[in-house]
């Protein structure tokens, strides 16, 4: 625990560095290019993960750094930071709030600790503080009474747009606000009653997850279990709804004969 808790002060430290540089930042940083993926990237990003990134290795020199603007291929290390330093980069190039540095403490594949900061909304959420219960949530055990947050439904994805429309059948309202921590954080505050990650990356949802989970609440993959890195869609939420949703997901997939 001691460990636990000399680490969320050094993510606390290195998450400062990085939002104050990025709220005093011009314009020109965040003029958009593109990944070979396709997705939209600015110089903001790559300055944000630089200066995180800095005082991590200065205070865990013995703990890599994966973040998602240096990260590479090949499996992550027994224990790591994983951070996104702008989870919402459209919302963020576009001047919407909905944008968020996500830091995450992982050991075998599990976040053991996060922070998620939200420079324009001025909130940050961390796993070990004192909070309160969520008040937000209405309670929904079942689709149709619950508000689902939905994120990775970009263009040229058939299965999410199939998904997507189930939904709008099914639940009682969806919420696509473009930021997996954000959503995560959500379902751990309750503005959300559940939401579904589709392709998340690790970067993307390790600190969403851990906030999640430490509210007692379920963070599941593809195959109905606990969330793991390899899983191309994760839903959270109270155990009934993310397994219903994981159950509308697999009816699609076996729908088009493939999981």
């Amino acid at each position: 625990m001691s460990e636990v808790r000399e680490l969320r002060a050094v993510a606390e430290e290195a998450m400062d560095a990085g939002a104050r540089w990025l709220a005093a930042a011009g314009e020109e940083w965040a003029r958009t290019r593109f990944k070979p993926s396709g997705e939209e990237v600015t110089d903001a990003d790559v300055e944000v993960e630089r200066r995180v990134t800095r005082v991590l290795r200065q205070r865990t020199p013995g703990i890599p750094v994966i973040g998602e603007e240096s990260s590479g291929k090949g499996p992550l290390p027994p224990r790591c930071w994983l951070l996104d330093p702008i989870d919402g980069t459209m919302n963020f190039t576009r001047g919407a709030p909905g944008h968020a540095l996500s830091l995450a403490y992982v050991a075998d594949g599990t976040p053991s600790l996060g922070v998620v900061h939200a420079p324009a909304l001025g909130r940050r959420w961390s796993t070990g503080t004192t909070r309160l219960a969520a008040t937000g949530s209405s309670g929904a055990v079942e689709l149709s009474h619950a508000v689902v947050g939905l994120t990775g439904v970009g263009s040229g994805r058939t299965r999410a747009g199939r998904f997507i429309g189930r939904l709008y059948d099914e639940a009682y309202r969806i919420r696509l606000q473009g930021a997996m921590s954000l959503d995560l954080v959500g379902v751990s505050e309750g503005w959300l009653d559940a939401c579904v990650c589709i392709g998340p990356k690790p970067w993307d949802v390790a600190a969403g997850t851990a906030l999640v989970r430490e509210r007692g609440k379920a963070v599941l993959g593809l195959d109905g279990g606990e969330f793991g890195f390899g899983s191309p869609v994760l839903a959270a939420g109270s155990e009934p709804l993310a397994r219903g949703l994981m159950s509308v997901w697999r009816s699609i997939a076996s729908e088009e004969g493939r999981t």
